[in-house]
């Protein structure tokens, strides 16, 4: 295990269905889901579904590099959601909803720019996923840290989040955490 741990920070739809998605890869210390990428500061959660506040939901991602690559945290992410929609996911409609990666150095930011431009190559449709520095993030409130795992019958959940899990175990059944 590394002494120092990384920290992703992206958007990809719905915080409750990237959080559910990947805190089960192994390596992943933690998943908080917030708000970045806008101008408000200390959003609130209907202020950003209001369309607003330019920020996105997004999820930070902790990890240990020495378990997963951070390359391998973006291939996990970009399986569980279209980068090709924009400013949307599923039945989730709004900026705030868009695929987004906000690198914390340049080291991510080429990593993620590289991962992106050959994604763009696979898909008929160009990929809409914004690439930006981070600014700030805002953890969102606490009754939307670790939703699923406190929801897991909430009808939402089992139509979106509980496929993106699935997704995640199938194709990364390797780096799933036992």
């Amino acid at each position: 295990m590394s002494d120092q741990l990384e920290t992703a920070t992206l958007g990809g739809g719905c915080f409750w269905c990237v959080e559910a998605a990947l805190e089960q890869l192994a390596g992943v210390e933690s998943v908080t889901s917030g708000y970045a990428g806008g101008g408000v500061d200390d959003p609130t959660y209907k202020q950003v579904c209001s369309g607003n506040t330019g920020h996105a939901e997004v999820v930070q991602v902790e990890f240990d590099p020495d378990a997963i690559a951070y390359d391998e945290v973006l291939e996990a992410f970009f399986e569980i959601h279209d980068p090709t929609q924009l400013n949307r996911q599923g039945p989730d409609v709004g900026s705030q909803y868009r695929s987004i990666v906000l690198y914390h150095d340049e080291t991510q930011r080429e990593a993620a720019a590289a991962y992106i431009e050959a994604l763009d190559e696979e898909y008929d449709d160009d990929v809409v996923t914004e690439l930006d520095r981070l600014e700030t993030f805002y953890r969102a409130e606490e009754h939307h840290q670790d939703y699923f795992a406190k929801n897991p019958n909430d009808a939402y959940c089992s139509f979106h989040a509980k496929p993106k899990m699935e997704k995640v175990r199938e194709k990364f059944e390797a780096k799933v955490a036992k």
